[in-house]
């Protein structure tokens, strides 16, 4: 499964849930639609700055990424985007793939 890093903004209708509804709420929604989505949630950060939520999960493809990405942003709660994640061996894995390049003035 690719791991990934879900960064969202709350709007300010999703401020009134969160407000109502409160943090450990929006955690278990959380677990439960990338759960839906054939993953599973790792963390769930709040975090003061440019984002309101960090969370880290494993879903199936970027497929699934998309699909949750994409009905979180259209529900208006929150605007979400996604960062692929890779380990420290898939990019050992990555860096000795050989490859025909050149660079410029080469």
């Amino acid at each position: 499964m690719a791991r990934f890093l879900i960064k969202a903004s709350y709007t300010q209708d999703g401020l009134k849930g969160l407000l109502k509804e409160g943090g450990t709420a929006r955690r278990d929604a959380a677990a439960k639609v990338v759960g839906s989505l054939g993953g599973k949630l790792e963390s769930f950060y709040f975090s003061l700055g440019e984002e309101d939520l960090y969370l880290v999960c494993e879903l199936p493809d970027v497929k699934a990424v998309m699909a949750l990405t994409i009905h979180v942003n259209a529900d208006g709660g929150s605007i979400a985007n996604s960062v692929e994640l890779l380990s420290c061996e898939e990019i050992d894995a990555v860096v000795k793939q050989k490859i025909d390049f050149a660079g410029p003035g080469s």
